[in-house]
């Protein structure tokens, strides 16, 4: 039968991820046996939860993987990526279910140390890999993985949601920051206008003032106007100016004849 590399180089190295996921599964689960405290434990537990959901994840992607190459398989290559994804989700299941049976005994001894009901609730609860069928054990752990999917997916929704939130209130920023520009350069032009207006009030001050100059010379020269036409009236007889005493008129020009010789 053909090895994994000779069908895909792909589903040779999801394989071998997945292998590397096991031992180190494998490794996870013996150190917790041998640790006695119940933080460290859980912290543990946490570890090997992470690393099984990566292992999850990389069994469907070997299985989607194979799904596409079924057309140009032949059935015994197809047959035996079947019994390899099912050998892989009953060695995770095993861990699953060791991974539950570690949990319920850490809370079992939460639950002694602090004297609280419940007591061998873990027990009811758990069924332990020793006493469950295999058909059992993955059925737990797709359980499991279903409901690990769910909680992706939620978290998934709320991440999405976060981002239009942020998507809205950096537009609605945006917006606000362009009417905010708008308004400064609308303030800007009234600055401008009413500089402006200035000017031309001072302007028309002074255009005002010196119409008022013009009006008031023109006045006194209709003052005066009026006043030798008053004099002209009063006094008709006014003497001719040759007839002062003292006065002497111009001598006639004199016009030079010439003759030629």
């Amino acid at each position: 039968m053909a090895s994994l590399s000779a069908i895909s180089e792909e589903l040779a190295e999801i394989d071998g991820q997945i292998a590397d996921i096991f031992r180190a599964l494998s490794n996870g689960f013996q150190k917790l046996e041998k640790m006695k405290d119940s933080n460290r434990q859980s912290r543990q537990l946490e570890e090997l939860t992470g690393k099984m959901r990566e292992c999850k994840r990389l069994i469907k992607e070997f299985d989607r993987e194979a799904k596409d190459m079924e057309y140009q398989n032949d059935p015994d290559t197809n047959k035996m990526l079947n019994d390899k994804k099912q050998s892989m989700v009953k060695e995770l299941n095993s861990y699953v279910a060791l991974k539950k049976q570690y949990a319920s005994n850490l809370e079992t001894k939460r639950v002694d140390l602090f004297d609280g009901p419940g007591e061998g609730l873990g027990e009811e609860n758990v069924l332990l890999a020793s006493s469950m069928t295999n058909q059992q054990l993955m059925d737990k752990g797709n359980h499991m993985m279903d409901e690990t999917d769910q909680a992706i997916e939620r978290s998934k929704k709320v991440v999405h949601d976060t981002v239009n939130v942020g998507t809205e209130t950096a537009a609605a920023l945006k917006a606000q920051t362009e009417q905010m520009s708008r308004i400064v350069n609308e303030l800007d032009s009234i600055h401008f206008s009413i500089k402006k207006a200035s000017q031309l009030v001072k302007e028309i001050g002074r255009q005002v003032a010196t119409d008022r100059c013009i009006m008031a010379f023109l006045f006194l020269i209709v003052i005066g106007v009026i006043a030798i036409i008053i004099v002209k009236l009063v006094n008709p007889h006014n003497k001719d100016i040759r007839d002062i005493p003292g006065f002497a008129p111009p001598a006639p020009s004199r016009k030079l004849l010439w003759s030629p010789n």
